[in-house]
């Protein structure tokens, strides 16, 4: 059983978040609210990966593995519903089916 977060564990967490925003595309249409949605998903995707890579290189371990969990959390919740389209990769994201 693992009680501490190692650099190494933080940082291919940090890679499996990178590489699901990299992949991502926003699939809603330009006007739809539903493109709102998609940008507002993305942004707080974002900002925690930020927040989870400054955590980082503070040295602060245990805040920046629960900002990249957060951030990943919105980008699985964005591609589950549609927001986000991710060329239906169930291994980089959680997908309905």
């Amino acid at each position: 059983m693992r009680d501490t977060i190692s650099k190494e564990h933080l940082e291919r967490y940090l890679g499996i978040t990178k590489k699901a925003l990299d992949k991502l595309k926003l699939a809603a249409p330009e006007r739809s609210f539903n493109r709102k949605l998609a940008e507002s998903f993305l942004e707080m995707a974002t900002t925690y990966y930020e927040d989870a890579r400054h955590f980082m290189e503070k040295g602060d371990y245990v805040n920046a593995f629960a900002s990249v969990n957060y951030a990943h959390g919105w980008l699985d919740c964005g591609a589950r519903i549609g927001l986000f389209d991710v060329g239906q990769d169930d291994q980089l994201f959680t997908l309905y089916e």
